[in-house]
């Protein structure tokens, strides 16, 4: 495993997604000492790296750099990032009622 890869990776990801590479670690129950471990040599277990992978929807490859990971055209603008779950649901919801609504037309 490339070290320097998986953290750009990593960092990437988590820019996409709205939240610090602690942040995803935390939440992920992987561990905020994830990445440093890492850093310092460590090898963690695979449920990690699959966690992590998990949280940040792509494949453990792709979260390794062996795979790219798919670039998405409907990626999430940051705010909508950065909203709670349960706001987030309204927003998805308002959506498909104005979706549902433009092919009503």
């Amino acid at each position: 495993m490339d070290v320097q890869v998986f953290v750009q990776n990593v960092k990437q990801l988590c820019s996409n997604k709205g939240v610090s590479p602690t942040a995803a670690c935390k939440e992920s129950q992987v561990g905020t000492s994830f990445i440093p471990d890492i850093k310092r040599g460590r090898t963690p277990s695979v449920d990690k790296f699959e966690k992590l992978a998990g949280y940040l929807g792509v494949t453990v490859s792709e979260l390794l750099g062996e795979e790219k990971a798919p670039t998405s055209t409907s990626a999430n603008p940051p705010m909508y990032n950065k909203l709670n779950p349960e706001n987030r649901a309204l927003v998805d919801q308002m959506i498909e009622k104005l979706l549902k609504s433009q092919s009503d037309d």
